[in-house]
This record gives C-alpha cells, structure tokens and sequence, in this order.
C-alpha cells in the first residue's frame, strides 16, 4: 500500500505560464499548497520548470486564446512518460489534447487519473461570435468534454454547487468533488483600515479577462447612469479580445471620469484591491470567479451580477451586492447606494474580508483536493477504479 500521506501528484494543464490566467494561477497555488502538506508535485505543460511542453499552434484558435492569457500544448508521449514516472496520481486540468494524450498514457502506465471542470462551455460560445447563437451548442460541448475526458475519471474537481449541477444535467457520471479554487492569504486588508479614506474619489474596481461574457460593458453603461459618477474614478484590470471595444465605449461613455484599461501583474492586485471600495463582476458566465474571493478578501465590496450561468452571485451578503445580469440601470442604483452610505461600505468591507478568510482559504482548499487524490489512488488499489 501507497504512503497516502507522501504521494506523488502530476498537475497536467496545457499552460502554467502566465499568473493572469485564472486556471494556470490555481494550479500553481495548489501545488504549492500540496508542497506544504507534504506531498511531490510535478507540474507538466508549457511553462513548468521540470517537465515543459511545447506550445501547439491552431491556426486563428490559438490567436484567440492568447488574448485572454491561454495557450495550447502539444502532446509529447516521451514527455508524459518521463513525467509520469513514479507518480502516484495523475490530474488533468482541461480536456483539450494535451490532456486527452496525458490520459491515455497514465492509463497505459497503470496509473490512477483524476480531472478538473474549469472551462465553461458557455465561456467559449461567447468568444466565438455568431456561434453562440446556434441551438444547442452548449450542449453539444458539454458532450463533446464527457467524450474527450470526463467520461474516463471517477472523480471530477469541481469549484462551486453550480457546476456540480450543471455537470448533472449534462449526464456526467463521476463522483464530484465541490472544492473552492481558494485563494492565497497575500490576498487579505493589510493596512486598509488605516489609511484616511475621507474627501477622494470612490474607486470601482473590476477584474477579469476582457471578454465577452465577462460583460464589462453593462459596467461602463451603468457608471454612465450613475448619479456620483463624477464622485468615482475606474480600474478595469485585465486583458482580452474586449479591450478596444471596452476603451471606445469609456471615451464615449466616462469622458472626465478617470479610468485605467488594462492587465495587472498577479503580485500587484493585492495592493489594488486593498485600494478599491467597489469591486463590481458583471460577468454573464463563471463557474466560480476566484477574482471576487480576492476581492473581498482584501475588503474590497463586491456587486455581483445574478446569472443562472454565473456561480459568483452565491458570494453576496447583502442585497445590496447584487443585480440583474445585464441591466446596466440596476447596477447603477446599486453603485449609488453604497457612494451614498460610506458608513455601510466600511462596515460591509469588514465583514466581506472576514467572511472571505473563513470560508474560502486557500489552505482548506487544498487539503480537501488531497483527500479526492487519496480517494482515487485507494479506488484503484481496491480495484474500484
């Protein structure tokens, strides 16, 4: 029998390479994570120090994903094999090639493998133009994720309840593990409630790739509409296919508002969120949305579109954080409540880091992943795999 408290684990994901990146960025923090409890970590994909892959290159696809901080790896089976070598647990991230190919070499190792549900369907559909609008094409991605990969693991690490049930409703068989992507304590106040915060400008915040779903411009809209606006100053931090759009809409829109455009470097968000009063996701689809649990972990009040396709809006404690997907009005009543009751804002930024520290840490996050990875290395030792 296997030490289950010092297996070895490979974190399989097409690209560790760029922290803006919501998936690769929890991929890094949990292997660090699983480093801290005692376990051997191998990261493979493009980017990893030890077991880097090359980037595969898919005309116009790939053009697309990098603008929103992705990339593709090419599958090697001399890469996998050495990567996967004395491992005890292999973890697949995303159900593209690289993937596919790492399962099929784990299985031919006799190797257990373990997957996770962090690319929405709804996510691509709305990057992909007049696709979205097809009948059915969700769906039909939903289906084509359980061929490619779903339908071949017995545990699936999911963020949030939302995706569980979707996951249902798409016919996913696998046992679902419901497990935060978390978020790391460099994230919290630092001296926030320190400063003087009194005669400045409200500061909104968003975060987040710069994308269609992501919705960003019922935000522009609604600051528009906004009563204080000329009280407010706006970061948009990110970047994605959106920017132009986004940067036409606020010259049009904000003009006198001050406004930055633009991606942020991972290690100095903590420091911008700590800045920011507001911290407003309009996003139409997500299937957790770690950026909001920085956020609030840094006390920064968060107004949260409701979408049946977002999971973030569970998130809201007050009624006052959240509004109707995609009604720029609604979000501008909300805004104007908190600029107008400075006295709820401080008291909610409080509670909100509060709340964000006991629920959703990092570091319990973690160690629920590593109980799925040793549920699935017994499941194969017992022969139930």
């Amino acid at each position: 029998m296997k030490d289950h408290d010092r297996l070895t684990l490979a974190l399989v994901l097409d690209s560790f390479g760029n922290r803006g990146n919501g998936t690769s960025n929890s991929a890094i923090q949990y292997a660090q994570g699983l480093e801290a409890l005692g376990y051997r970590v191998r990261l493979v994909g493009v980017g990893s120090t030890d077991y880097p892959a090359r980037v595969h290159r898919i005309p116009l696809v790939s053009r697309v994903a990098a603008r929103q901080q992705m990339s593709f790896a090419r599958p090697d089976p001399e890469l996998f094999r050495r990567a996967f070598a004395g491992v005890d647990l292999v973890h697949i991230y995303e159900p593209f090639a690289f993937g596919r190919a790492a399962l099929a070499q784990a299985r031919s190792m006799g190797i257990p493998v373990t997957a996770g549900f962090h690319i929405q369907p709804e996510n691509i559909t709305y990057s992909s133009g007049p696709l979205r609008w097809m009948p059915g094409v969700d769906a039909a991605i939903y289906r084509l994720f359980r061929f490619w990969l779903y339908d071949h693991v017995g545990h699936i690490h999911v963020p949030t309840r939302l995706t569980a049930d979707l996951l249902r409703s798409h016919g996913y068989r696998a046992r679902l593990h419901v497990i935060s992507n978390g978020y790391q304590p460099r994230f919290n106040p630092g001296a926030r409630y320190e400063r003087q915060r009194s005669g400045r400008l409200i500061h909104v915040v968003a975060s987040g790739r710069l994308a269609r779903e992501k919705d960003h411009l019922t935000l522009i809209r609604a600051l528009a509409l906004c009563r204080n606006k000329y009280r407010i100053r706006l970061t948009i931090a990110g970047t994605g296919p959106m920017e132009r759009r986004l940067r036409a809409e606020v010259a049009r829109q904000l003009d006198g508002m001050p406004v930055s455009i633009g991606f942020h470097q991972n290690a100095t968000m903590p420091d911008l969120l700590r800045r920011a009063d507001l911290l407003i996701h309009p996003s139409i689809a997500d299937l957790e949305s770690v950026s909001v649990l920085e956020g609030m972990a840094c006390g920064a009040v968060p107004i949260i579109a409701r979408s049946e396709l977002s999971a973030a809006g569970h998130f809201a404690l007050t009624q006052h954080s959240l509004f109707p997907v995609g009604k720029a009005r609604f979000l501008a009543e909300q805004i104007d409540w908190w600029v107008d009751h400075p006295d709820a804002l401080a008291v909610w930024s409080r509670r909100y880091a509060e709340h964000a520290k006991e629920h959703y840490s990092l570091d319990a996050s973690v160690r629920a992943f590593a109980h799925m990875a040793v549920q699935a290395v017994s499941d194969q030792e017992s022969g139930q795999a």
